[in-house]
């Protein structure tokens, strides 16, 4: 068995946020209050057959650039085929660039975003628990990811959209996924984009997003 329920990877190769550790707290928290253990690490060998086997759940928290090895990228694709589940938050999206199929699971790549400001985000998937705690139109300050191509185009199921007449720089249009889901073969994966700033990680409408995302990822 592993060491931990969760595993919580935070390692970046490229440009480092600073709420890491907080996302890395609250993720522990939030898996905790549901009986979970977790356990937060760097290191790309927990990246194996052996090191993912009997995991509840993979976090890849603010991840940037390349950060497994080809062993730890074969070791993740078959984990989540068979059954594993998958969080990708914030930065995540800008993670494993060479790998096809981490872009197949995303759906997209990230492509920027315009400075840190206020915003809105729009719930798509009422009824999806990652978006039900949420209010249809909610007040959210963020970096509003950019992306190199529609996520729809790439399959997924969104549940968040970006409301681009709230902020400036967007441009999606009235169509802006911000969250979104898919099933990969027996597993579940989950992406947000929100969750740039350390504070974001004390805000009890975002940890209920993120308990969400946890609940039906867990299944």
């Amino acid at each position: 068995m592993p060491p931990a329920d969760v595993l919580l990877y935070t390692r970046t190769a490229g440009y480092r946020h600073a709420s890491i550790p907080d996302g890395a707290a609250a993720l522990a928290a939030l898996a905790a209050g549901r009986g979970l253990t977790a356990e937060t690490t760097e290191d790309p060998a927990a990246f194996s057959g052996a090191g993912l086997d009997g995991r509840a759940l993979v976090v890849l928290l603010s991840t940037t650039g390349t950060v497994l090895t080809p062993d730890g990228r074969t070791a993740l694709e078959a984990y989540l085929r068979g059954g594993g589940a998958l969080l990708a938050v914030h930065a995540a999206a800008n993670a494993e660039p060479d790998w096809p199929f981490y872009g197949e699971l995303l759906g997209t790549r990230f492509a920027g975003h315009p400075p840190l400001q206020p915003g809105a985000v729009l719930v798509e998937d009422p009824r999806h628990p990652a978006a039900a705690p949420l209010p249809p139109r909610w007040e959210w300050t963020d970096e509003w990811y950019e992306y190199t191509s529609h996520p729809r185009a790439g399959g997924v199921h969104v549940l968040l959209r970006a409301d681009e007449s709230a902020y400036e720089g967007g441009t999606l249009g009235d169509d802006h996924p911000i969250a979104w889901c898919r099933t990969v073969d027996r597993g579940r994966f989950l992406f947000t984009a929100l969750g740039h700033a350390p504070e974001a990680y004390r805000d009890p409408a975002f940890l209920g997003h993120l308990d969400g995302a946890l609940a039906w990822l867990l299944g």
